[in-house]
């Protein structure tokens, strides 16, 4: 608007300046008079013509008008309140220059006292007679440009005044339009903030249905697509880290530069590692492999491997599984290894390579030596009758030996598959102890040569002891215990035998003063087949498997079975049973 305003201004300006200077003409006819007048020789008759031809001029713009001869003396005037100039010579150089140099002159001069603008014309005035032409003197001609130019300011100051309402509505009207399109913009800005945030609770306020109000319906329905999707993201997450903290199994994930960047808490706990430590080290660090393989023959070939972290506290034995993180263009990402706990599989196939391999010993040395008599006797031995009745008798025993032994794997089976049921009672433990004791008692006085002599020492509690218990099967842990103490006790030696009660538990123990057991075949000497002194238990006719079952049936009555030994000092096996004190009535109205 500034730059149509000034082409205006200047456009009304040159128009009206273009009027004013053709208004400022003298006609023809008049310019004509003046040319005579000047050339008569009757200088008084003509000044007085020449006033009068002053009058008949149509001064439109009030201007000031001089004739002036060409001798530059002034002949005349149109001011009324100034003929005392008439007949003087003039004095402006304007003047003088026109006459002098012979051209008409046209200016606009500027009075800085009044602050006023003049244009002035000189025209000369040019006498014919023939072919000569003769300047007789000029007009001038002075008009004030103050009308124009207040004619010009009025109409500037009122498109200025009409630019600055124009401003003000345009201003109001573009704070008015830029405000309802910068509020939902504002608004629109602070919800995308809130939903960087993680804030969705928010929600844009929708003013139309134009570009700006469906603008706003998209950041809407972004907000709730997004929140849905941070949930389900969030819900997946939680989802994730549940599992893999209650996961059984090590999950360890990497980059594509084989750095440790997911590990969960049981596989910190197997390789013994701070989860925060661990993240950012090679997982050929973590698993101990480097020496044995590189990361891009995990990445090229993932197999799956077996790494022993076995050390003195405690076994562990992990079956490690690897696979690759790809996407779907084909690129590698990383690296997934999953951590099994082998330890007790690889264990139970040991126990099982062992316990084969131990049956089939056991079996094969009585199977051999019965093999060995009963080719003796085949070929004719049957006939002597001092040899067969040994070899009868030695076939007849392995042959029992081979039979106890199937019959405690059969025992053992069943318990291991549940089948094995146990006919529970409320006993007298002091009796019970004392029937087995009085029994080992009364096979030392009846066998009349002996081949070990014993003594048993019995340490009970003076009160009985009611426990509900499998009579048979107690009684096959107690004889077993006591076979044994006799066994590897010296000749002569003292099986000392204890009964007593604690808070929650009955305890029994069986001490013999034998060579005892070695600290190391402590903890496996309740396996299966399991013998210290190898030799020396085959010899004495034991299948290896007496403690197994004693140990079985403690513990599907509830309690434990331990022992205590020092070799050179003998051995103490402790049996504890649960046990709650009861009255003789309540022990009377059961067993009824």
């Amino acid at each position: 608007m500034e730059i149509v305003g000034a082409v205006f201004v200047r456009q009304l300006e040159r128009q009206n300046l273009n009027t004013f200077k053709a208004q400022q003409t003298v006609q023809t006819y008049i310019v004509n008079r003046f040319s005579t007048e000047l050339s008569s020789t009757k200088t008084t008759k003509a000044d007085k013509q020449i006033k009068s031809t002053l009058s008949e001029i149509n001064n439109t713009n009030n201007a000031q008008i001089r004739i002036i001869d060409n001798k530059g003396t002034i002949r005349g005037t149109n001011e009324a309140d100034n003929q005392g100039i008439v007949g003087q010579k003039t004095t402006d150089n304007n003047i003088k220059n026109a006459i002098y140099n012979n051209r008409d002159v046209v200016r606009t001069t500027y009075n800085s006292q009044n602050n006023s603008r003049y244009y002035t014309t000189i025209t000369r005035l040019i006498r014919t007679q023939g072919n000569n032409s003769e300047l007789v003197g000029v007009i001038y001609m002075r008009s004030s440009l103050d009308s124009v130019y207040q004619n010009i300011n009025q109409i500037t100051l009122i498109y200025v005044s009409a630019t600055l309402v124009a401003i003000i509505l345009g201003l109001v009207m573009a704070i008015i339009i830029s405000r309802a399109i910068t509020r939902p913009i504002d608004e629109m800005k602070k919800q995308t903030l809130r939903i960087a945030r993680g804030d969705y609770s928010g929600h844009v306020h929708v003013y139309g249905n134009d570009e700006l109000g469906q603008l706003a319906s998209a950041v809407n329905n972004l907000s709730v697509r997004v929140e849905e999707a941070q949930e389900s993201t969030e819900s997946e997450r939680r989802r994730l880290d549940s599992v893999m903290a209650h996961m059984t199994d090590g999950v360890l994930a990497t980059d594509r530069r084989g750095n440790l960047t997911i590990i969960n808490e049981t596989a910190s706990s197997f390789l013994d590692t701070d989860p925060d430590e661990a993240v950012g080290k090679s997982i050929l660090d973590l698993l101990e492999i480097r020496d044995d393989y590189t990361l891009r023959e995990l990445l090229e070939a993932p197999d799956n491997l077996v790494l022993d972290f076995s050390t003195k506290e405690h076994d562990l034995i992990l079956q490690a599984y690897f696979s690759l993180i790809q996407r779907e263009s084909g690129f590698i990402s990383g690296l997934v290894c999953v951590l099994h706990d082998v330890t007790e599989q690889q264990k139970i196939d040991q126990d099982r390579r062992q316990f084969v391999s131990n049956v089939s010993h056991e079996l094969r040395t009585p199977l051999t030596s019965v093999r060995a008599y009963i080719e003796s006797l085949s070929e004719g031995a049957w006939k002597d009758p001092e040899v067969a009745p040994r070899f009868l008798k030695v076939t007849q025993e392995e042959t029992d030996r081979m039979i106890r032994m199937i019959n405690d794997l059969l025992t053992l089976s069943r318990m291991d598959s549940g089948t094995q049921k146990l006919e529970l009672e409320m006993v007298n433990l002091n009796e019970l102890f004392n029937y087995v004791l009085d029994r080992f008692d009364m096979m030392l006085k009846q066998d009349d040569r002996p081949e070990k002599t014993y003594t048993i020492k019995r340490d009970f509690t003076k009160r009985d002891l009611w426990v509900e218990i499998d009579t048979d099967r107690f009684t096959q842990v107690l004889d077993n215990l006591m076979n044994n103490a006799i066994k590897y006790s010296p000749d002569g030696g003292v099986v000392t035998c204890r009964l007593l009660e604690t808070h929650n538990n009955v305890i029994l123990s069986v001490s013999d003063q034998g060579l005892g057991i070695p600290r190391a075949d402590i903890p496996r000497i309740f396996d299966r087949f399991y013998r210290v002194d190898k030799a020396r238990s085959r010899a004495q006719g034991g299948t290896g498997l007496g403690l197994a079952i004693s140990r079985e049936v403690v513990q599907m009555l509830g309690g434990r079975i331990w022992v205590d030994s020092r070799e050179g000092r003998g051995s103490t096996f402790y049996i504890a049973l649960p046990y709650k004190p009861y009255d003789e009535e309540d022990i009377w109205d059961e067993t009824n």
